[in-house]
């Protein structure tokens, strides 16, 4: 009987193609937005964990200022010392290394060709702190180190503009005014997911960059790796109560450095995603109850019309039953129909734009499967009022109706 009843079903449909595409709009949009939405949402959220990732997990990163500028519109907080990098290294319970940071932009020359990009000075704890790998060559000796000699390790984005894409572990090039060794190249890592190319750096031991380019001792930021065994929360505590005492701060006033973790930031920027994820996904959903009411009203519509064919049908022996059924299938059939070009469109959708917003392409199932799932629900409530009311039908009054 079912088969006979979806037959019946598909018939109806053929027979009113376009009203029948019309009427499942509504399911279309919706599905194909929720679809969207919610895999984007997810791609985004996995690039952003992917970025903070890059960065390093238990990674405290500490700079003069309250937040990332130096705030309010007093005087510029002084730069950190050797000696407090010294000091959170050997007092701080929890820290596996200290790795300072001085920064300049420079223009690095090699054979004629030229590229602006910028200049890290720090330690060999760098690499002990970030999970950034070399692709060939060596990191700094301590003699290198503590010397100050004029070697760097470059950045993919460095060596392709520079070397054309081949070696350069061996070669030499210059970098403003002073010529450098290039000992290593490191591992491509590409966008960062705040902006900006991460493999458009070359890497010195600090103090050569303090000596040739800054030309003073100054640290604008501390890379502190945290012990996987320790909390993060309680060793950031700990680091600010040294800062404080070694900064002069009294009780009272706000501290004049902030100290952010790359994990609390991968949790709110994570939360922040997925909460606007779901709004967008409601909004979006609220078109499949419009699409649920158009297909309430086209088979309302739908039973006015077939009122003689439904009286032939209950006149020859067909059941309340059976007439339900058929009505009832109908709509679920239209409403699945519309959940499946959805689902086909979203698909479309997003391998259009993930490639436009930079993240990669998923296949979520358990959102596909939802929204489909939905979409036959809603065929269900919102088919059954039509079924019902043509099922309820008296024979007589059918067949006289005109």
């Amino acid at each position: 009987m079912f088969g006979t009843t979806l037959s019946l079903a598909l018939r109806s449909i053929r027979r009113h193609i376009l009203r029948s595409f019309l009427t499942i709009l509504g399911i279309v949009i919706g599905v194909g937005a929720v679809v969207t939405m919610v895999t984007l949402g997810k791609a985004t959220t996995a690039a952003v964990q992917q970025s903070i990732s890059a960065l390093g997990t238990n990674i405290l990163q500490i700079r003069p200022g309250q937040g990332f500028g130096r705030g309010g519109g007093g005087p510029r907080p002084p730069d950190f010392k050797p000696e407090d990098v010294t000091a959170v290294a050997n007092q701080i319970a929890g820290v596996t290394a200290v790795a300072p940071q001085a920064q300049a932009t420079a223009t690095a020359i090699y054979e004629g060709a030229n590229w602006s990009t910028t200049i890290n000075g720090t330690t060999s704890a760098y690499f002990q702190v970030q999970p950034w790998p070399l692709a060939t060559g060596r990191i700094f000796t301590p003699v290198e180190e503590a010397s100050g000699k004029a070697v760097c390790i470059i950045g993919n984005t460095v060596r392709t503009n520079l070397f054309r894409g081949g070696d350069a572990v061996g070669l030499r090039m210059r970098i403003g005014a002073i010529s450098c060794d290039v000992i290593g190249v490191l591992s491509t890592r590409g966008q960062a997911g705040f902006g900006g190319d991460q493999d458009d750096v070359v890497i010195m031991p600090i103090k050569a960059v303090q000596r040739r380019f800054t030309g003073n001792r100054d640290i604008r930021l501390m890379l502190v790796g945290v012990d996987q065994k320790f909390s993060t929360a309680t060793v950031q505590a700990s680091i600010t109560d040294l800062l404080r005492e070694r900064r002069t701060i009294t009780a009272g006033k706000e501290d004049d450095f902030n100290i952010f973790d790359t994990k609390q930031i991968s949790d709110t920027l994570t939360g922040t995603t997925t909460l606007l994820t779901g709004i967008v996904a409601a909004v979006a959903g609220i078109s499949l109850v419009v699409g649920g009411i158009g297909i309430m009203n086209i088979m309302l519509v739908s039973v006015t019309e077939r009122t003689r064919e439904i009286g032939i049908r209950l006149a020859i022996g067909a059941v309340a039953r059976e007439v339900l059924l058929q009505f009832l299938v109908e709509a679920i059939v239209l409403s699945c129909l519309g959940g499946l070009i959805g689902l086909v469109i979203a698909q479309l959708a997003i391998a259009i734009i993930a490639p436009l917003i930079k993240v990669q392409w998923l296949f979520v199932p358990e959102i596909n499967l939802f929204a489909f799932g939905i979409s036959a629900v809603i065929g269900v409530v919102f088919g059954y009022f039509p079924a019902r009311r043509a099922a309820a039908m008296n024979p007589i009054d059918a067949l006289r109706h005109e």
